[in-house]
């Protein structure tokens, strides 16, 4: 099947192929905060919110061998021969292109002066950035958002339903799913009239984000599906209430 057929769901290459759910883990951790929770209080959460789990694991295990056996071992050889330069550069394109996305949720929920970040952004970083090639807008102090419009549903209240392992995206919820199709009205790909270049950018940036994710994943510890899902939902959490939760862990 050609990539060009799932092009609208390109927003979350952050989790595609479970891989982005390990860079969700990884921002978790990243947070340096002191547990408040026993190891099996840590395990037990989401399990409330996983009333799937049977049909879940068996995506995720189907999802963890597609990635293990195609996706992992292209992205280590796109590292391995890719200059640190060129890879960053590359990632920098797709993040600028993204800002797009940024600014339309920040737009919808009111975040005026986030959205004025987003604007600038995009702009330092599409003409003195080379098309976003060189992230300029951090240097002067511009520091990147990143919404979608599931966090924008949150944001209005809606509640994110059940935890859904999406077969090759990995970690979702029903909030975030119904998500998919909105966010995909501020994708590049819906810009691309040629098919062989809107395919080569898709596959490319699938590539550069699994390889961008190699090195979260020695932060996966026991139970591997539990710990995805964990990550996933606290760091949704924590992204709907722009970091103000109750519970840190």
């Amino acid at each position: 099947m050609s990539l060009f057929l799932t092009q609208p769901l390109h927003n979350l290459m952050g989790v595609a192929l479970v891989a982005g759910c390990l860079a969700l883990s990884g921002t978790v951790v990243a947070q340096e905060v002191e547990p408040e929770y026993s190891e099996e209080q840590w395990q037990d959460f989401g399990e409330n919110e996983d009333p799937w789990e049977p049909m879940n694991r068996a995506v995720f295990r189907f999802n963890d061998t597609v990635d293990r056996w195609a996706l992992k071992p292209v992205a280590k050889g796109y590292r391995a021969v890719t200059p640190d330069v060129v890879e960053n550069g590359v990632h920098n394109v797709f993040r600028n292109l993204g800002e797009v996305r940024n600014l339309a949720n920040n737009v919808l929920q009111f975040k005026m002066h986030d959205a004025g970040v987003d604007t600038a952004r995009f702009f330092f970083n599409t003409t003195f950035g080379l098309l976003g090639f060189f992230d300029v807008a951090t240097k002067m102090g511009l520091q990147r958002n990143d919404e979608d419009f599931g966090q924008t549903l949150g944001a209005w209240g809606v509640k994110s339903g059940p935890y859904v392992v999406l077969p090759l995206l990995g970690p979702s919820t029903v909030r975030d799913t119904v998500s998919l199709y909105p966010d995909s009205y501020t994708s590049a790909y819906r810009q691309i009239n040629d098919v062989p270049v809107r395919n080569s950018m898709f596959a490319l940036n699938l590539v550069d984000t699994r390889a961008s994710l190699l090195s979260a994943e020695r932060l996966v510890t026991g139970d591997k599906y539990r710990f995805v899902r964990n990550a996933y939902l606290q760091n949704r959490e924590f992204k709907v209430k722009d970091g103000d939760v109750v519970d840190d862990f």
